[in-house]
């Protein structure tokens, strides 16, 4: 079993394959180290025209967990898979894209060479080599997003391997992960104290990250919770569901009946995560 990086064994492929294949040095020559598998997909190598025998499976971003994001700070985003290859593997790369053609797409991750190649375990199994692979994506919404907010929502994991012929493996669509902005939720219920009976009025605002001004916005004709919980309970009741304003700002009214906390709620959408407000204590009396 050994660890290695993409950086440390493409020379040694390279060398192998000068070696043992005729006319390798011409393909060594046209994968030299500068060579990006993503750059592959530029030339439109899909997996159907990938000429090694890699296969990828177990691909997971982030845990399995939406990445959602704000305005500013730089996300760590961990990514696994495993590799098997008959041969034993040079090199892998991750990255992700988005739309219909892996070929033509701003990713997300570095170039071959940097922080973000995957850092793979191999190990021998029956009829070739498995590996155990791990890398992290440093994600920016201030420098990778800034040019749109449509980019929110589904994108795809490719992943590329060169064998240790440098025969190039693709897999561009191994599993799916969803890119999300951050929401924003206040509440505010008033009045306090109140006399049991009353109507409490319940106000707050629902906003979400803007990647193109850097700002968040209130998020417009959205659903949102309305829940209560009860002082001495741990558990929140759904009072009923309101939308939000044209500006994000929401209103509704109940009736005082005990000593609790409201609270909003929103579920969160395809491209918005989930947001919830802190409770605020109402003192029935």
């Amino acid at each position: 079993m050994r660890t290695y990086t993409a950086a440390t064994v493409l020379s040694g492929a390279l060398v192998l394959s000068a070696l043992v294949l005729p006319g390798a040095a011409q393909g060594a020559e046209h994968y030299d180290a500068a060579t990006d598998l993503r750059s592959l997909a530029s030339h439109n190598v899909r997996p159907r025209d990938a000429i090694g025998g890699t296969t990828f499976k177990d691909g997971v971003v982030n845990k399995g967990k939406d990445v959602v994001l704000g305005v500013t700070g730089k996300k760590a985003v961990p990514v696994t898979f495993t590799a098997f290859d008959e041969e034993g593997l040079a090199l892998t790369q991750a990255f992700l894209w988005q739309g219909t053609d892996s070929s033509n797409t701003d990713t997300i991750t570095g170039a071959l060479g940097t922080d973000d190649d995957p850092v793979c375990t191999e190990t021998t199994v029956q009829g070739g080599y498995s590996y155990s692979c791990k890398t992290v994506f440093t994600i920016d919404p201030a420098v990778d997003f800034k040019d749109g907010n449509g980019t929110a929502g589904p994108w795809k994991l490719f992943l590329g391997a060169f064998d240790l012929y440098l025969n190039v493996s693709i897999d561009d669509d191994v599993v799916r992960a969803s890119i999300k902005r951050a929401a924003k939720l206040t509440v505010n219920a008033s009045p306090e104290p109140v006399k049991k009976g009353k109507t409490i009025t319940v106000t707050g605002k629902l906003s979400r990250a803007n990647w193109t001004t850097g700002k968040y916005a209130g998020y417009v004709s959205q659903p949102v919770k309305l829940q209560f919980r009860k002082k001495g309970s741990s558990t929140y009741t759904t009072l009923k569901t309101v939308k939000t304003s044209s500006t994000g700002t929401l209103s509704t009214t109940t009736k005082a009946g005990s000593d609790g906390y409201y609270r909003f709620v929103f579920a969160g959408t395809t491209t918005t995560g989930a947001a919830t407000a802190p409770g605020d204590f109402v003192d029935v009396r």
